[in-house]
């Protein structure tokens, strides 16, 4: 057939300026007709005459009449043309031109091979810095081929052009292409594309949604699942310049590349700094964005997942020079990010007078004025705006009962309801008689400004049972100190807790609807924490009720008060009367030690800490940033839990059992009162009461010492517990200790 080549074009790619030209054939494939004269035949001077005009075709990717391809090279194989494709002289050069031609085939190797590399780069999927890298190299390359034709015009033009003369001009180009070619092929094996076939695991973890449409979209059609882009990029040529830091003429190239590289990462950079916003279609920038958590989700977020999941940094795409400064880029964002959601932010204005490379003076001072900004914009807007100080004031009146006049108004309204089983209690009725009480003209919440977000609940897991299970499953007992909690919600029931049935007040719990952003400070898991506390300190106070209305018993019906000629039911009187006396003192020497000495100074200093924050002065750098404003908060309440006895296991318990008893001996107040009357025997003389029962007296007194016993015992293990913690943990229990030993002193014959 005749020797007719066609060009035709090839199909797009994403790589918007790769060639669409198809390969020319191979040279070795043209007829006889068209082979030149053998090299032997020509002179000296004639070879060097046509090895400078091969050598020029060869410069620029073509096969010449007398260099050509290797026979292993394939130019339309993509790895081949990355490699760089081998030449082979033609028989017959003389051998003092054919070094000199072998020594500069070099260059054409790698122009083919970096040419092909941009080709491959500016693919889409490999992000907007490779891009940029791409089009820095195109523009040296660009420089190269005008270089090209100024030695076509010297050899036409120039008969003093030898092929020496062509090798000096060549020199600093061919070191450049050298330079551009390894870190091409370092590039290319960072993307996996020059390694074997074996793909290296990804560190991602794919768990979620977000992750795995991640790495779907780079698994395109030549893709690897291997991607270097974004700061790993700069990353790599970060790393190549120190390693090249004494070749001027290499450091002087890589840092323009790394400048050109630099400059989409860093509107990217200044646009998350001072917008707060990520626009990041490659997912090449070192922070991602979860957009599948949204702050709608607050409510019911029990893991902090919005504040601590939904921006997070990407490690292996931090760049050198961010990574001393990453947590600051992150906080910078993420406090911004909430600024401009609540509106705090032109995201219009355009941003001006900032570095657009790595190499800029300025870079360092930018992310840290930006930090500084960011972080005194999000504590003007929580402790200023939206007045942070007066909620967790709002908090501290409705969850720690607070001079909590209504509040006692709003139990003694809702007893009836509240006496019945949690299931059965009208939440509706409850809410309403709040609400009544919250308007109540003179109280502390007539004033509040934020009493319409508390609401009414009911849990119907027990306070302890709770506790429990979060001690259990979480390891309360060893991270109660550093505010470690990373699980409140609320378990389900298991079906032998559910027999056990609790009444409305062991049940009632207030919940709390928190604005954004202070939802970020008082997010959910903080709220529960508020209201473990609160169930804790409404069991002390319901059941410091109930003991005094056994004290108004014995004041006032007429068993009590009757002097009896039985000296034995005058002694189970005065223990009654005691023991009661001793379970009111330990109950309210809690509650004092909970409030006064627990939450009220804990209190005082979180407040002490929340004012020094927001006196900052934009020059003066941070002195105090919204996380630690957050951690002081979590801290503040991982305290109060642990010193109020609701993180340790054993206490809990302990504790548990001698409230029940003190609950069931007050509850069983009235029950007392009937056997007393029946066992006077003055007292049925006065009619309408059955004559007196001996059996009777002797069930009360042996009723009064059980629950003496119990009693006794188990606050001489509370008392032994919490001073041994006091010893080696907990310093504060000490005054617990002297508190509680006043109830004990009744108990110490028996158990002294």
């Amino acid at each position: 057939p005749a020797w007719s080549p066609q060009a035709s074009l090839i199909a797009h790619t994403t790589a918007p300026l790769a060639s669409r030209v198809s390969v020319p054939p191979l040279a070795s494939l043209a007829p006889q007709s068209l082979q030149p004269r053998p090299l032997e035949e020509l002179s000296l001077e004639e070879q060097e005459k046509v090895i400078i005009e091969d050598l020029l075709y060869v410069f620029m990717g073509f096969e010449g009449q007398f260099i050509r391809y290797v026979g292993t090279y394939n130019p339309l194989e993509e790895k081949d043309r990355l490699l760089g494709p081998s030449f082979r002289l033609l028989p017959g050069l003389d051998p003092s031109l054919r070094d000199l031609t072998t020594t500069m085939l070099r260059m054409a190797s790698h122009y083919v091979a970096v040419e092909a590399f941009i080709e491959v780069q500016s693919r889409e999927m490999y992000g907007a810095v490779n891009h940029a890298l791409c089009a820095a190299v195109r523009k040296l390359l660009k420089d190269y081929l005008v270089l090209m034709a100024q030695l076509e015009h010297q050899m036409l033009t120039n008969s003093a052009f030898t092929l020496h003369v062509l090798n000096l001009h060549t020199k600093p180009t061919s070191h450049m292409l050298s330079q551009l070619y390894n870190l091409a092929i370092e590039l290319l094996r960072a993307n996996g594309i020059l390694d074997d076939e074996e793909d290296a695991p990804s560190d991602d973890d794919t768990d979620d949604l977000e992750n795995i449409l991640e790495s779907l979209k780079g698994t395109a059609p030549g893709a690897s699942k291997k991607m270097c882009k974004g700061g790993s990029v700069l990353g790599l040529i970060t790393r190549r310049l120190a390693s090249m830091s004494g070749d001027p003429a290499a450091r002087t190239l890589l840092t323009t590349l790394l400048r050109e590289a630099s400059r989409p990462y860093m509107v990217m950079l200044n646009e998350w700094l001072h917008h707060g916003g990520i626009r990041d279609p490659h997912g090449e920038f070192l922070i991602k964005e979860q957009k599948s958590i949204k702050r709608e989700r607050l409510d019911q977020d029990y893991t902090d997942e919005y504040w601590e999941k939904r921006y997070t940094i990407r490690d292996n795409l931090v760049p050198p020079q961010l990574e001393g400064v990453k947590d600051k880029v992150l906080l910078a964002g993420k406090y911004l990010n909430v600024v401009r959601e609540c509106g705090g932010v032109n995201v219009s204005k355009e941003i001006r007078d900032v570095p657009t490379s790595f190499d800029d003076p300025r870079f360092l001072e930018n992310v840290n004025s930006a930090y500084a900004h960011a972080n005194s914009s999000l504590l003007a807007l929580l402790l200023t705006t939206h007045a942070l100080p007066a909620r967790l004031r709002s908090l501290k009146h409705y969850f720690f009962l607070d001079r909590s006049d209504f509040f006692t108004y709003f139990l003694e309204l809702g007893a009836s309801e509240l006496k019945k089983p949690a299931r059965e209690v009208n939440v509706g009725k409850l809410q309403s008689l709040l609400d009544i009480v919250l308007r109540q003209p003179g109280s502390v919440a007539a004033e509040d400004p934020y009493k319409e977000d508390v609401k009414v609940a009911m849990n119907e897991i027990g306070l302890t049972d709770w506790l429990m299970k979060i001690v259990n499953v979480t390891g309360l007992d060893q991270d109660a100190a550093t505010g470690a909690i990373s699980s409140y919600t609320p378990a389900t029931q298991s079906s032998a807790e559910k027999e056990t049935k609790i009444i409305g007040f062991d049940a009632l719990v207030l919940d709390y609807a928190v604005p954004f952003p202070l939802s970020l400070v008082v997010s959910r898991v903080t709220l529960t924490r508020y209201q473990l506390l609160f169930r804790y300190l409404l069991s002390l106070r319901h059941l410091e009720t109930l003991l005094v209305g056994a004290w108004t018993d014995h004041s006032k019906v007429v068993g009590w008060r009757h002097r009896s000629g039985n000296p034995r039911l005058e002694q189970a009187k005065r223990k009654a009367w005691t023991l009661r006396a001793r379970m009111l003192i330990f109950v309210q020497q809690l509650i004092y030690y909970c409030t006064a000495e627990v939450i009220e100074p804990n209190w005082q200093g979180l407040m002490g800490r929340l004012s020094t924050g927001g006196n900052e002065e934009e020059g003066s750098g941070v002195k105090r940033t919204v996380d630690e404003l957050m951690q002081d908060h979590v801290d503040f309440l991982a305290t109060c839990l642990k010193e109020c006895m609701l993180t340790n296991s054993k206490l809990l318990r302990i504790n548990s059992r001698i409230l029940s008893t003190c609950t069931a001996y007050a509850n069983y107040t009235s029950s007392f009162s009937r056997y007393i009357i029946s066992a006077d025997p003055e007292l049925a003389k006065t009619g309408n009461v059955a004559p007196p029962d001996p059996s009777k007296l002797d069930k009360l007194e042996d009723l009064l010492q059980k629950f003496e016993d119990n009693f006794s015992r188990h606050l001489k293990i509370l008392l032994d517990t919490l001073n041994y913690l006091a010893a080696t943990e907990t310093v504060v229990f000490l005054s617990l200790c002297a508190r509680l030993s006043t109830a004990g002193d009744g108990g110490e014959r028996e158990f002294g």
